[in-house]
């Protein structure tokens, strides 16, 4: 049997648990946010030329 104080610690052990995983995600999104602006503009360049040629050889049949 847990004591109230086992309990408790038992608790306070899960909030931290928490607290750690989103600090994780939030650093995660920092992560993705920073690269997809460092390269999105070569991203958005890349699926433009491949829009382009995609409509480039179906109107061309």
């Amino acid at each position: 049997m847990l004591t109230p104080t086992m309990q408790q610690q038992q608790q306070q052990e899960k909030g931290v648990t928490m607290i750690e995983y989103a600090l994780i995600a939030a650093l995660v999104a920092v992560v993705v946010i920073a690269t997809l602006t460092t390269v999105g503009d070569q991203l958005v360049a890349i699926f433009t030329d491949i829009t382009t040629a995609l409509s480039g050889a179906t109107s061309g049949s």
